[in-house]
C-alpha cells in the first residue's frame, strides 16, 4: 500500500459509491483552482486472458480512439486547449486514466472520461495501426534493452505460475495477434462503473464532486456484480533459481535479487508494514545498509538498494539490486549482498535504525500532501488492489507501531534464498 496523509495532518478524505457501483474519492485541496480527475479501473496486466497478453496495456492506446459522440483525438484535444495535461498508465493489477485541469472544467472531464467507458468505438482501421506502435513500444523499450529482458527473465522465473510473470506489454507474439474482437471482448467485461473508482482531488467539495458525477458517470447503468479476478496463484517456492543475460550493449554489469513476498493484500497484520521498514533500513539513500556495507565500507559496488512492491492484490515482490565497482565480479559481489542479508537476520537492526526509517517513511507521506496528483495516485492504487480509505488514512501509525523484533522476523521469513530468484547482467565480448 502506498502512503497517505496523516488523518491529523491531511486533507478530510471522503468517499461515496452511487447506485451503479462506481465508487467517488474525494481529496479536497483548495491551495490553488486546480483538479486532478482520474478514474481507476480494477483489471491489469494480470487480467489478461491466457494467450492474450498485453490486451489491458492495448485497450489503454485505444481508449484514445474515439467514442460515438466524439470523435478520434478531440478528448484529448479539449484538454490542451483548456491548458490541462493528460494521460493513462497500465499496472498488473489496474488501469488508470487521468487529467489535471482547472477546477471550473472538471464536468467537462467528466463527461468526456464517462462517455467512453461505454461508447468506445473501434474499427479495424483503428485497431490494427495502434497494435503495430504497441509493437513498436515493446520492441524500443524491452527487446532492444538487455536490463529489460533480464527484468522479464527474473519476473518469469519468480512467478512460475502467476500472470504476475508476464510483462505488462505482453508477449511479443501474442502482441501481434491481438485484433478488434480482443479489445471489445475485454472492454466490455472490465470498463463498468461497479469496476471502477473515481478519485477527484484539488478546489473541490465532496457535494459539488458528487452532483457532477451524479450528473455524468451516474447515468451508466449497473451491469451487476463487478467482475472477478479468476488468477492462479503461485506455489509455495522450494528451490532459489538464478538467470542470467549477456550482451555486446550492457555497459554496466549489475545484480539483482526478487524475492516472493506478500503485499498489504496478502500479507497478515503488520507483515507488509515490516517488510516496507526493512526496504527503508537496506535501501535509505546515505544510511541504507546496502549503501554502507557495499559501496562505502567493502567498496565492491558502486551503487546498491532495494524496492518493494507493496500494493498488489496477490503475493508481490521485493527486490534487491547492486552494480559492481570495476574489477569486481558478480559472485563477489553476491556473497556481499548475502552478508547483509544475514547479518539482518542474525542480529536484527538497531534501535536508532528503526528510528530514523519510520521517521523517514512518515515524512514521505507528509510531504506527498504536497501534490494532488500523488495524494490521487496513493489512494487509487490502494483502493484498485483491496485497500479501503480507512487503511490508507492509518498507514503512518500502522508503520509508526512497527518494532526491531518484526523487522528482523520479516527479514527471516520472507528473505531466503528459496523464495528469490537471482539476476546477473553481464557484458558479452564480441570476438574481433
Amino acid at each position: 500500500m502506498s502512503p497517505s496523509a496523516s488523518p491529523s495532518t491531511g486533507p478530510e478524505i471522503s468517499t461515496v459509491t452511487l447506485h451503479n457501483g462506481l465508487q467517488i474519492v474525494v481529496i479536497p485541496d483548495h491551495r490553488t483552482p486546480v483538479v486532478t480527475h482520474m478514474v481507476w479501473y480494477r483489471n491489469g496486466s494480470a487480467d489478461d486472458p491466457v494467450g492474450k497478453s498485453g490486451i489491458a496495456h492495448f485497450l489503454e492506446h485505444l481508449m484514445f480512439k474515439g467514442t460515438e459522440k466524439h470523435t478520434q483525438g478531440e478528448f484529448s484535444d479539449v484538454v490542451t486547449a483548456l491548458g490541462g495535461q493528460e494521460n493513462a498508465f497500465t499496472s498488473v493489477d489496474y488501469t488508470a486514466y487521468f487529467q489535471r485541469i482547472a477546477r471550473e472544467h472538471l464536468k467537462t472531464m467528466m463527461e468526456f472520461e464517462s462517455d467512453r467507458m461505454t461508447g468506445l468505438v473501434l474499427t479495424d482501421e483503428i485497431v490494427n495501426p495502434e497494435r503495430d506502435v504497441v509493437i513498436e513500444e515493446r520492441r524500443m523499450r524491452t527487446d532492444t534493452d538487455p536490463g529489460a529482458q533480464l527484468g522479464e527473465a527474473v519476473s518469469k522465473a519468480l512467478f512460475t505460475h502467476h500472470p504476475y510473470g508476464t510483462p505488462i506489454i505482453g508477449w511479443m507474439h501474442e502482441i501481434e495477434t491481438l485484433n478488434r474482437e480482443d479489445a471489445l471482448a475485454y472492454y466490455r467485461r472490465f470498463y463498468t462503473p461497479e469496476n471502477a473508482i473515481l478519485i477527484v482531488a484539488g478546489d473541490v467539495t465532496e457535494d459539488e464532486v458528487v452532483r457532477l458525477a451524479e450528473a455524468t458517470y451516474g447515468r451508466i447503468p449497473s451491469r451487476g456484480e463487478a467482475p472477478k479476478r479468476v488468477r492462479p496463484q503461485e506455489p509455495e517456492p522450494r528451490a532459489s533459481r538464478q538467470v542470467s543475460l549477456a550482451d555486446p550493449k550492457v555497459e554496466q554489469p549489475s545484480l539483482q535479487r526478487c524475492y516472493l513476498v506478500p503485499s498489504y493484500t496478502t500479507g497478515k497484520p503488520g507483515e507488509a508494514e515490516a517488510l516496507d521498514v526493512l526496504v527503508q533500513i537496506l535501501s535509505a539513500q546515505g544510511t541504507g545498509r546496502l549503501h554502507r556495507d557495499l559501496v562505502m565500507e567493502q567498496h565492491c559496488a558502486v551503487a546498491a538498494g532495494a524496492w518493494y512492491q507493496s500494493t498488489a492484490v496477490d503475493q508481490s515482490r521485493l527486490l534487491l539490486y547492486a552494480i559492481p565497482h570495476p574489477g569486481v565480479s558478480l559472485d563477489t559481489l553476491e556473497k556481499a549482498l548475502d552478508g547483509v542479508i544475514h547479518d539482518v537476520i542474525t542480529n536484527g537492526i538497531e534501535a536508532k535504525e528503526l528510528a530514523r526509517a519510520k521517521t523517514r517513511l512518515i515524512a514521505d507521506t507528509i510531504y506527498a500532501q504536497d501534490s494532488q496528483a500523488s495524494l490521487a495516485r496513493m489512494y487509487g492504487a490502494s483502493l484498485a488492489t483491496g485497500s479501503t480509505v480507512n487503511d490508507v488514512k492509518s498507514w503512518p501509525e500502522a508503520i509508526d507501531a512497527v518494532s526491531a523484533e518484526s523487522v528482523q522476523a520479516a527479514a527471516k521469513a520472507w528473505l531466503e534464498r528459496r523464495r528469490a530468484v537471482t539476476g546477473y547482467l553481464l557484458k558479452e565480448e564480441v570476438a574481433a
